[in-house]
Parts: structure tokens; C-alpha cells; sequence
């Protein structure tokens, strides 16, 4: 074959290819929505660091406590520290739309961040989660740390 039949025969063919039919795309998958975690401030409770957090994906909101050391230990603190046992209580509502739960345990903390699970709920979009972490210890009582968080879908 020389070199101008060649040439030919592929413009020819490529003709071909660009007059199919192209076949179907897929259908398009829609995205999995975006997990948000929004945290409150941190409080002390026990001698300890708290926050409470909520993890929102479209309407389902899974709530939960952490509780961590508060600082570097003084000079002359024994390390590391002994284990503590708390008392803990996460509870949350809906604005307008009443109780989301309510979960009471008990925890024991060393050195390392500890998360307190409890809560995950289907709520209406717009609506605003409220929610409450505690932990209570030996001698000392809870001063409960929030947040709010609205549920954007």
C-alpha cells in the first residue's frame, strides 16, 4: 500500500469512528455530601480539657464528647498522672423539635484524648442542634460545655 492510500484508508476509518453513534454515559452519580465537625469551646471539668462536637452529613448528626489534659502538668506532678473516673452525660435537641437523646456512662481517663460517643440523629433541614457534654469527677462537679450547630442540607 503506498502512502497515499494510507492516508486514506485512516481519514476513511476515522470518518467511521466520528459518524458513530457515541455510546451512553453513565448516569451521574450524585456526590456523597460533605461531612462538617463543628466543635464548641473548651471548658474544664474535672481538672480536664471538654468540648462537645457534631459531625453533620447532609441531615444525620452524630454527636460526642472528647475530653483531653488541660495543659502541660505543674513541676513536682507525679507522671503520669493516675487514671480518673468520670462520670459523663452528652444530650442534645433539635430547636423547636425536642430531645435528641440523652446518653449517661462512665469513662476513665489517662493520659490520652478519650471521645465519649452517644448520639446520632436524623434531623429536618434548617433546623439548630443543640447539644450538652458533662463530665463529672471526684470532688469536683460538671460545668457543662455546648454547641450549636445548624443542619444545612
Amino acid at each position: 500500500m503506498n502512502r497515499i492510500a494510507r492516508i486514506a484508508a485512516g481519514a476513511a476509518g476515522a470518518a467511521a469512528l466520528l459518524a458513530a453513534p457515541a455510546p451512553a454515559l453513565a448516569a451521574t452519580q450524585p456526590t456523597a455530601a460533605a461531612t462538617v465537625t463543628t466543635c464548641g469551646w473548651s471548658g474544664l471539668q474535672a481538672g480536664l480539657s471538654t468540648k462537645v462536637c457534631a459531625d453533620v452529613t447532609g441531615d444525620s448528626v452524630v454527636l460526642y464528647g472528647q475530653i483531653g489534659l488541660a495543659g502541660p502538668p505543674s513541676p513536682g506532678t507525679p507522671w503520669p498522672p493516675a487514671p480518673q473516673e468520670l462520670l459523663t452525660r452528652l444530650s442534645a435537641d433539635a430547636a423547636g423539635g425536642g430531645s435528641l437523646g440523652a446518653v449517661s456512662g462512665r469513662t476513665v481517663f489517662t493520659i490520652s484524648t478519650v471521645r465519649v460517643d452517644g448520639i446520632t440523629a436524623t434531623v429536618p433541614c434548617g433546623s439548630t442542634v443543640h447539644a450538652s457534654f458533662s463530665v463529672e469527677g471526684n470532688w469536683r462537679g460538671p460545668a457543662p460545655v455546648t454547641v450549636d450547630v445548624p443542619v444545612v442540607c
